[in-house]
């Protein structure tokens, strides 16, 4: 029997890279939902991806039963997080209550959740570990809090739910050649920048960041789909991180970016201030995962399916 998968979100930037890797499988059966189901229905043609698919409405997704349940349904991008932050609690909210209605009528699906570096807080000047603490001003939430807050609140709850197949993985960057230019984000703003010809212009100020390979995540999540019923939250992780600095180095040496410096140039984050925004929790190790990708190869691999079109 076909392991029958259900992805909430399925237009969503990691949900486009589950859907290619799953279809190179014939042992899964998806049930892919969306609000416009004539997206999904386009990205599988214009990328050639074939298999045992179904589209449906999320008004539909209770009407079937399914083996696992993936949630990839989030604001997700810098510019939309900016432009309205508030919506992030209703959206995760919606569709978190909507996965765990289903599930108190079915118990034996697991569901796997797609939540965010942020639950650690909106500063990040180390990498955040297993025993690390947030710290939150209850009389002056800011609103580069909101998308944490709305996340670990959305852990708790899976918490709660104790006799349930539930497991939150938290990504911190991610990174594919299905990503949206337009999202916001440094990664996108460059590779724009190379395919219009223009300067790009960053600050002196250095970061980290950890990008994963969606074969990776991949990986990760059919580890937890093999496992016995557990519930918990899991790090995501690539071999190793990658600081700006030897990210612009790379594509002004092998794309002729044309970089900028401005001493005074201030960047302000709608999710918070991320120096070093990666884990060092191995929780995942636990499971038997082993990324074979590094955010730097991550980042070559992907961008350059990318700048070849």
């Amino acid at each position: 029997m076909n392991i029958r998968i259900a992805i909430l979100g399925a237009t969503s930037h990691i949900a486009k890279g589950l859907i290619c890797n799953f279809t190179r499988s014939k042992e899964y059966k998806l049930f892919l939902f969306a609000r416009s189901t004539g997206k999904a229905k386009d990205f599988l043609r214009t990328n050639g991806i074939k298999g045992n698919i179904s589209f449906a409405g999320f008004n539909d997704f209770r009407r079937k039963e399914y083996d696992f349940i993936i949630n990839c349904v989030g604001i997700g991008t810098p510019n939309k997080v900016r432009d309205n932050p508030s919506l992030v609690f209703g959206i995760t909210e919606e569709y978190d209550n909507m996965v765990l209605a289903y599930l108190s009528k079915f118990v034996k699906p697991g569901y796997i959740n797609f939540s965010s570096g942020a639950v650690y807080g909106s500063s990040f000047k180390e990498a955040a570990g297993d025993l690390s603490s947030r710290e939150t001003l209850v009389n002056n939430i800011s609103p580069q809090e909101y998308y944490g807050i709305a996340k670990i609140n959305s852990e708790a709850k899976h918490r709660a739910q104790e006799n349930l197949h539930i497991v939150d993985i938290r990504i911190f960057s991610y990174f594919s050649r299905f990503i949206d230019l337009n999202a916001g984000y440094f990664l996108t703003d460059l590779i724009g920048s190379i395919k219009n010809g223009s300067e790009f212009i960053t600050n002196r100020c250095d970061f980290i960041r950890d990008y994963l390979h969606p074969s990776d995540l991949f990986n990760l999540i059919r580890l937890i789909m093999e496992k016995k019923p557990f519930n918990t939250a899991i790090d995501a992780y690539s071999q190793a991180p990658v600081g700006k600095f030897e990210l612009l180095d790379y594509f002004s040496k092998i794309y002729g970016l044309r970089c900028r410096i401005e001493n005074k140039l201030n960047f302000i984050c709608p999710t918070g201030e991320k120096n070093v925004y990666c884990s060092n929790s191995r929780k995942a190790a636990d499971l038997g995962y082993i990324p074979n990708y590094s955010s730097i190869n991550t980042v070559k691999e992907e961008a350059s399916f990318i700048l070849k079109k």
